[in-house]
């Protein structure tokens, strides 16, 4: 095989690589929010005096929840960038 070739074939695997982590990535943290926005929603209804606590504590939730799909971004760029 031609080592042009293998470097195509080479770069087209990083990429197919780093399109599946960006997707795969972005689903865990999406899910996670919604469902941590949805249960505060209901949390706030039930209780609307607490709506600054619980709202504070969604966003502290949802930031720790986001940082594996920061992970993820950072991954697929050293896969981008790597070859």
């Amino acid at each position: 095989m031609d080592l042009t070739i293998a470097q195509g074939i080479a770069k087209a695997a990083a990429l197919l690589g780093a399109g599946m982590c960006m997707g795969m990535g972005a689903l865990g943290p999406g899910v996670g929010e919604g469902f941590v926005a949805g249960k505060a929603c209901e949390g706030i209804a039930r209780s609307p005096e607490n709506a600054s606590l619980i709202t504070r504590t969604m966003l502290v939730g949802q930031a720790v929840s986001e940082s594996t799909g920061i992970y993820s971004l950072v991954i697929a760029l050293l896969l981008i960038f790597s070859t």
